[in-house]
C-alpha cells in the first residue's frame, strides 16, 4: 500500500501581518499533483490544518476546495484529516458526515466511548487509527495500546497498520519551533514512544515541523514536517512523505517530496548576525527580482536606531521580496539591572529567561520548584490559548 503523509498546513497563517494565501495555494496545488502523480491508497493529514481555532471562511473555503482537488485526482483513495492543537476539533466534526459521502475522514475530537471511531479500513490495504490531538492529562492510560488491539482482532487478512497522531515524542529535534522547555514543545508535552503502544507498522505524526524519523530503532516513528515553513527558523527544506509498506511486519520505506514555496523566508546574513550598517549593505545587494520574505539578523551592543526599520523598508521598496523584521540580538545574560529590551527580543525570549533575570535583578534566585512552578503556569496559559 501506499500512503502520502503530510501535516501541520497551517492554513490562514500570516506572516508579520503579510497574507500568505499565494504560498498555501501554490502548496497545495502541490498536494493535488502529488496525489494525481503517486497514486497513494491513502492521504494523511495529521493535525493543524488551520493555524487558528478560528478561521476564516476564506481559509475554511480555502480547504474545503483543496480536499475536492485531492479527491478528483482519485475517487477511490482513502483522505484521513485530524485535529491539530491548533485546530478546532468542531470544525473537523461538524462535516465529519458529509464528508464521508467523498471517502473523507475527519476527525477533531477523542471518542472514548467508542474505540472503533478511530479505526478507518481500507479494504485490502491497511488500517488506519486516526487520533486527534487531545490535551496530554485527558488522554485515557493505554488509550493507545486499546485501539491496537482493536486492529489486530479485526485484521485477519495482516494488512498494514497506520496510526496517526498529533503530539510531542521524546527524543525529536525541534529545531525552528520558539515555545520550548525540556518536555514541552510548542505547548504539547513530550510522550515517550512506548506510551504510544505496538502494533502499527507506521506512525505518522503531526505537530514538529522539521521532516524526521523519530529514532527508535524501528525506523518506523515519523514526522512529515510542514510542508511551508512558519518561521524563518525553520531553515531547512519542507515536504510530505511518501511511504509504502507491502505487508504487516514490514520496515516502511519512505521517500521525501521536496514542496517548493514562490516565496521563501530568508535571514539576512543567513548564518549568524552583522552590525546594522553590514545588515543594510547586504539587504541592498539582494536580487531585486527575487520574492521573498526577509528577516534582518543584527548584532547590537545597546539599540537598533529609532528608524532603522523604516530605512531597511525603504531599501526593500522597490524589490520583490516583503521586508519583515529586525531580529536584534543580545546576550540576555549580560543585561544589567534596568535593561529594557525590544519588542521583538522580548516575544522571542524564553519566559522563565525573563523570571531568571529577573530575580536576579532583584539579587535573588530561583530554585528548581520556583522553576517548575512557572513552567507550569506557561504551559497552562498556552494550552488555553491553542483551545
Amino acid at each position: 500500500m501506499k500512503l502520502l503523509h503530510t501535516s501541520d498546513w497551517h492554513l490562514g497563517h500570516t506572516l508579520y501581518n503579510f497574507d500568505r494565501t499565494l504560498e498555501q495555494t501554490a502548496m497545495i496545488e502541490q498536494m493535488v499533483e502529488f496525489a494525481k502523480v503517486n497514486k497513494p491508497d491513502v492521504f494523511l493529514i495529521s493535525g493543524d490544518v488551520y493555524h487558528t481555532g478560528q478561521p476564516s471562511a476564506a481559509v475554511q473555503k480555502l480547504f474545503t476546495e483543496a480536499m475536492l482537488k485531492i479527491h478528483n485526482t482519485n475517487p477511490e483513495m482513502t483522505i484521513v484529516v485530524t485535529a491539530g492543537n491548533h485546530d478546532s476539533a468542531s470544525k473537523h466534526d461538524i462535516f465529519h458526515n458529509p464528508w464521508k459521502s467523498l471517502n473523507v475522514h475527519t476527525i477533531g475530537s477523542l471518542d472514548k466511548e467508542d474505540i472503533d471511531n478511530h479505526i478507518i479500513e481500507v479494504p485490502g490495504k491497511c488500517f488506519v487509527i486516526a487520533i486527534p490531538y487531545c490535551y496530554e492529562r485527558s488522554i485515557p492510560e493505554g488509550f493507545f495500546q486499546s485501539v491496537l488491539d482493536r486492529v489486530s482482532e479485526r485484521n485477519t487478512a495482516d494488512i498494514p497498520v497506520i496510526m496517526s497522531a498529533h503530539t510531542t515524542i521524546s527524543g525529536c529535534d525541534f529545531s525552528g519551533h520558539d515555545q520550548t522547555t525540556e518536555n514541552v514543545i510548542g505547548g504539547i508535552e513530550s510522550l515517550n514512544v512506548e506510551q504510544m503502544g505496538e502494533g502499527y507498522d507506521y506512525l505518522a505524526l503531526g505537530h514538529i515541523h522539521h521532516a524526521q524519523f523519530v529514532h527508535t530503532g524501528r525506523h518506523n516513528v515519523r514526522y512529515s514536517g510542514s510542508p511551508l515553513a512558519i518561521s524563518f527558523d525553520e531553515d531547512y527544506d519542507h515536504s510530505v512523505s511518501l511511504v509504502e509498506i507491502d505487508k504487516h511486519g514490514e520496515t516502511p520505506k519512505v521517500t521525501e517530496i521536496k514542496v517548493e514555496n514562490p516565496r521563501p523566508l530568508v535571514s539576512i546574513p543567513e548564518k549568524g548576525t552583522a552590525t546594522w550598517e553590514e545588515a543594510k549593505r547586504l539587504l541592498e545587494k539582494f536580487p531585486d527580482d527575487k520574492p521573498a520574505y526577509i528577516r534582518l539578523n543584527v548584532r547590537i551592543e545597546n539599540f537598533i536606531p529609532a528608524e532603522a526599520n523604516n530605512d531597511a523598508a525603504m531599501i526593500a521598496r522597490n524589490k520583490a521580496c516583503e521586508f519583515c523584521y529586525i531580529n536584534a540580538k543580545r546576550d540576555l545574560g549580560t543585561a544589567t539591572e534596568g535593561c529594557v529590551l525590544t519588542i521583538e527580543e522580548f516575544k522571542e525570549t524564553n519566559p522563565i529567561d525573563i523570571a531568571i533575570q529577573y530575580a536576579k535583578n532583584q539579587s535573588k534566585t530561583l530554585d528548581d520548584e520556583l522553576t517548575d512552578m512557572f513552567n507550569e503556569v506557561v504551559r497552562m496559559v498556552r494550552n488555553e490559548d491553542n483551545i
